[in-house]
């Protein structure tokens, strides 16, 4: 079912040495403990608590620069995802790939008509990447093998186990696209695309669903106004759930000048938009489905039809940490635990995976909960200290460039495009943001303007955390002009 790059030697002794840096570092003397005046002029005006930061800052193959309750274990938000992405690239090797089939029955060839006899079986693999285009372009392939009439649809999701989730229990927003659930056959992130086109002549916006989805419905609109476009349009869309579907109401005032515009949402359960999207690219290539889709399993005899590779891990783990996509982190954690042997994966067990990966690299993962991988949650926690090790143990590896490249470039992409964007700090750090209601953090790596290479982590846990947003700036900031 899947491909996994095979490692090198390399990979494996890179972590006797890890751990004798981690060693040197952990027995040298006092380090130095104050900060730059700018940094502590940034913190004093935040208005925060000293108890509510942890900072862990070093250059790379030196004792720690600052700590300040490094290890303290904290909410990362986001920042989780370095965890979650340097284990499943330790594990599972850069050119790791996700494999999507689509078999039959033996023997089972379409008839004249293009009836395929007996159901066709889809393979899922937890590919947290296959897109709308990558769904089409393998339906085709069916199409293309003279298949035009299905009867039953049989989808395989054994790889994971029981991992669905209430899209709305973390913070109530269950249309939200960062609450979507994992899944093992999940199409474009599980979300739908709501296109809103604009109509000069009758003044009004057109609201459109890619994929048109049955048993969603819009209710309301959005006002059309002739101001100057102030900026992104804020729409609202609240999913109302009736006897006879999902209803989204929309509300809000877009001036046209703004043009068209789209952004995502969630209106079913993964299963559901997956059978939905299936439907309507089965249609639309001009095919028939005479039965219906279910859950089961793949017999061991089935031949296969057509399959989709993904793109390699490499561009999985930049998206989630670029981007910091919550629903990828997920399947990306469950795929690590399924490779490790536990089918079907489970959450509990994947996070435990990861955490036995750093530790065998030397790391003290003591304080570490993974959670979900994502970071999207109030049980995650890992300290400073545990982070910045980490970050340290990745320098040393050989997957290093695949890990770093993988980080928002400061002032240019991901999370980070618009901090700090001055000709002499922009591009000069790989950094991953994390942020919840509570909680602000960073950490990465940043090259200061004499070439030193220094490690990052800064955590900050408070009802206000997100008044922390200039400190990081001033210390991201005084570390590259080093």
């Amino acid at each position: 079912m899947y491909r996994k790059a095979s490692r090198s030697g390399a990979v494996r002794s890179f972590r006797a040495l890890a751990a004798g840096a981690l060693f040197c570092m952990a027995t040298a003397g006092a380090w130095a403990q104050v900060l730059p005046d700018s940094v502590n002029q940034a913190w004093a005006k935040s208005g925060l608590p000293e108890a509510a930061r942890s900072l862990y800052v070093q250059e790379v193959g030196q004792p720690p620069l600052w700590q300040i309750s490094a290890d303290v274990p904290r909410n990362p938000a986001s920042v989780m995802k370095l965890v979650t992405t340097w284990a499943a690239l330790s594990e599972l090797g850069p050119s790791y790939t996700w494999r999507t089939e689509m078999l039959a029955d033996p023997g089972a060839l379409p008839d004249a008509q293009g009836r395929l006899n007996g159901p066709l079986y889809i393979r899922a693999s937890g590919d947290p990447m296959l897109r709308f285009q990558d769904f089409w372009n393998l339906l085709r392939e069916l199409r293309l093998r003279g298949i035009k009439q299905l009867g039953d649809i049989v989808v395989d999701r054994s790889v994971f186990g029981a991992v669905s989730i209430d899209p709305g229990a973390f913070d109530g927003s269950a249309d939200r696209a960062y609450n979507a659930s994992p899944d093992a056959f999940m199409v474009g992130f599980g979300a739908t695309r709501l296109l809103f086109l604009p109509d000069p002549v009758a003044r009004k916006w057109t609201p459109v669903m890619d994929p048109p989805l049955n048993g969603v419905r819009f209710e309301g609109e959005v006002t059309w106004s002739d101001a100057r476009c102030p900026g992104a349009p804020v729409v609202s869309t609240t999913p109302v759930i009736t006897p006879d579907g999902v209803r989204i109401r929309l509300a809000g005032t877009v001036a046209g000048s703004c043009g068209e515009f789209s952004f995502y949402r969630l209106a079913q359960s993964q299963p559901e938009q997956t059978e939905q999207v299936l439907r309507y690219l089965w249609r639309e290539l001009g095919g028939e489905l005479r039965g219906r889709i279910r859950n089961g399993t793949v017999p061991v005899d089935a031949v296969p039809l057509a399959a989709h590779e993904s793109p390699p891990l490499i561009e999985a783990i930049s998206l989630i940490n670029k981007f910091s996509n919550n629903v990828a982190a997920r399947n990306l954690l469950l795929t690590l635990g399924a490779e490790s042997g536990q089918r079907p994966a489970q959450v509990a067990t994947a996070a435990q995976t990861a955490a036995n990966t750093l530790a065998r690299q030397g790391i003290d993962v003591a304080g570490l909960n993974i959670d979900n991988g994502a970071g999207l949650s109030r049980r995650a926690s890992v300290s400073a200290s545990t982070l910045g090790h980490m970050l340290e143990a990745a320098w040393l590896s050989p997957r290093m460039p695949e890990y770093v490249s993988s980080m928002a470039i400061l002032g240019l992409d991901g999370t980070v495009r618009r901090r700090l964007r001055d000709r002499d700090t922009q591009g000069m750090a790989h950094l991953k943001t994390g942020s919840l209601r509570d909680v602000r953090a960073i950490a990465g790596y940043v090259t200061s303007a004499s070439g030193k290479r220094y490690i990052v982590v800064s955590m900050i846990n408070h009802d206000n955390a997100i008044a922390g947003r200039a400190y990081e700036d001033s210390l991201i900031d005084w570390l590259i002009r080093q």
